[in-house]
């Protein structure tokens, strides 16, 4: 079992495309392509955790919300979003918060649909992870960005997170939230 991360999949959203520079034709191709890449990495007993906007449409289009939801592989949790509606909230996840907190293996991360300046656990090495911003920011050392728009559209890994934390720049409003805490 294995946990992955990602955030703003957007599916049905036929904006996203143009906001976000997203490289398909249409949305049908966009969400062909998310499911697909789902698919080649989350096994049907990992844990599969969508930081928000997972699809985007009217309350009414709840057949298309669970076509999507049931073609994703793994035990889905969602973090909830600001395009989250009702009709998403209600999909049969194995959770739904605003925030959690989560141990995956020796990691410790902060899950939020929002960029945060700050956490339970920044000063002992928590990781938060976010999305919400698609393609405008990658995030910083201790604060990652797990959105599809800065993941090749396809979800991620604690040792994908890691390692590009470890190369992301310290965020540079750290030291005014969290006196004494230097990251190295």
């Amino acid at each position: 079992m294995a946990n992955w991360y990602s955030a703003d999949l957007h599916f049905g959203h036929h904006r996203i495309i143009d906001f976000c520079k997203r490289p398909f034709a249409s949305i049908a191709e966009m969400n062909a392509a998310l499911i697909a890449n789902f698919q080649a990495c989350v096994a049907y007993d990992d844990d599969l955790w969508i930081l928000g906007d997972f699809a985007f449409g009217r309350a009414d289009h709840t057949a298309q919300f669970e076509s999507w939801f049931h073609s994703l592989p793994g035990r889905k949790h969602l973090i909830i979003g600001n395009h989250d509606n009702e009709a998403v909230i209600s999909l049969p996840w194995a959770s739904t918060e605003y925030m959690a907190e989560i141990q995956d293996g020796e990691h410790r991360f902060v899950l939020c649909h929002y960029p945060m300046i700050t956490w339970n656990g920044a000063r002992r090495g928590a990781l938060q992870l976010f999305g919400h911003v698609h393609d405008q920011w990658a995030g910083s050392r201790n604060s990652v960005n797990v959105g599809v728009d800065q993941w090749e559209f396809r979800p991620v890994s604690a040792a994908d997170i890691t390692k590009r934390a470890s190369r992301l720049p310290i965020n540079k409003h750290w030291k005014d939230v969290e006196h004494g805490n230097e990251l190295s």
